[in-house]
């Protein structure tokens, strides 16, 4: 495994719709979007997400945790776990999850304001929003490492 601050590391906006995900290098500490991938009630097709994990090898998941404003957690939050533990139980990737208030919020405003409709699902927004957790847990790296 790469010495920390050189991995290469996948993020995953757990949707039961759409989820997105993205993918970055821990040492330039951003992201770009990869793929948005339909779900049915929560449930991925696995086959498109081993793909992506075959094609991007990423040394670290992460995943997305919606907790509440009071920092609570709701249905999604269990959800997004059982998502990113069977992440772990399939593929042996190491999996992390991130706090993501408000980063689909904040996508919706990033897709709008480059011209996008309010047909969000077409827009990269859930995909948008997993770069914006991947950059989330970046950050959070930097705070631990004192920079």
């Amino acid at each position: 495994m790469p010495e920390e601050g050189h991995r290469r590391v996948m993020a995953f906006d757990f949707g039961t719709r759409r989820i997105g995900v993205a993918s970055g290098q821990e040492v330039l500490g951003t992201g770009q979007p990869v793929a948005m991938i339909p779900a049915r009630d929560g449930v991925p097709d696995w086959s498109q997400i081993e793909k992506l994990l075959e094609e991007w090898r990423p040394n670290l998941v992460v995943v997305g945790l919606p907790l509440n404003m009071d920092d609570t957690e709701n249905e999604m939050c269990a959800r997004a776990r059982k998502f990113g533990k069977r992440l772990h139980g399939r593929y042996h990737v190491p999996v992390e999850m991130v706090d993501e208030r408000l980063t689909s919020f904040e996508a919706k405003g990033e897709v709008m304001a480059a011209g996008g409709n309010r047909d969000f699902g077409r827009n990269g927004v859930d995909d948008r929003a997993a770069v914006l957790i991947l950059e989330t847990w970046f950050g959070l790296q930097d705070n631990r490492a004192g920079n």
